[in-house]
Formats: C-alpha cells, sequence, structure tokens
C-alpha cells in the first residue's frame, strides 16, 4: 500500500466516524427537543418519550431540519410558542448534543 492509499484510507476512515458523531447528535437533539416540546403539550414519563420518538422519526423525512421543525411546529400550534424560538432551541440542543456525544465517545 502506498503512502498515497494510507493517506485516503485515513481520510475515508475520519470522514465515515464523523459522519457517525454527526448522526448520534442530531439524533440526540431531535430527542432532547421532544423531550422540550413534550413538556410544553404537558406530556410526561412515557408519554413524553414516545413522543420524542416520534420527533427522533420525523428527521427521516426530508433531508435537512424542516420535518423536524414542521412536526414540532404543528404540535405546538396554539401554545404560544414561535417557530423562531423552536430554531432557537433546536440550535440550543444540537450544541448540548454535540459535547454529550464527544463525551461519550
Amino acid at each position: 500500500m502506498t503512502t498515497f492509499d494510507k493517506r485516503e484510507e485515513g481520510f475515508e476512515k475520519k470522514f465515515a466516524h464523523d459522519e457517525e458523531l454527526r448522526f448520534k447528535a442530531m439524533a440526540r437533539r431531535n430527542k432532547m427537543l421532544g423531550l422540550w416540546a413534550a413538556g410544553i403539550l404537558g406530556k410526561t414519563g412515557a408519554e413524553a418519550d414516545a413522543y420524542a420518538k416520534e420527533v427522533v422519526m420525523a428527521d427521516f423525512e426530508e433531508a435537512g431540519d424542516d420535518d423536524v421543525l414542521r412536526k414540532v411546529a404543528e404540535d405546538l400550534q396554539g401554545k404560544g410558542v414561535t417557530e423562531q424560538k423552536i430554531r432557537t432551541q433546536m440550535t440550543e440542543l444540537l450544541e448540548q448534543a454535540i459535547e454529550q456525544v464527544k463525551k461519550s465517545g
């Protein structure tokens, strides 16, 4: 194996690792967002956990955050929570999720 091949393999492994961490952080962010929204909706315990899982699953509908934002915004309609507040919460929770994923390895 040449030096170039070794470097290429190293870059590929790093890319795969980074993508895995990104996926874990996004899933964690979505779960935390779901739990946050569940609290606003008055859900607790198993009901809150089930709702958080729905939010995580909503992320698989399309690329990007729009599917998650749309689900939470629709569910929180009439609760006085703006789309901007949800976006801000998503940003803050992503930062927390990234830190948590980094710490967990």
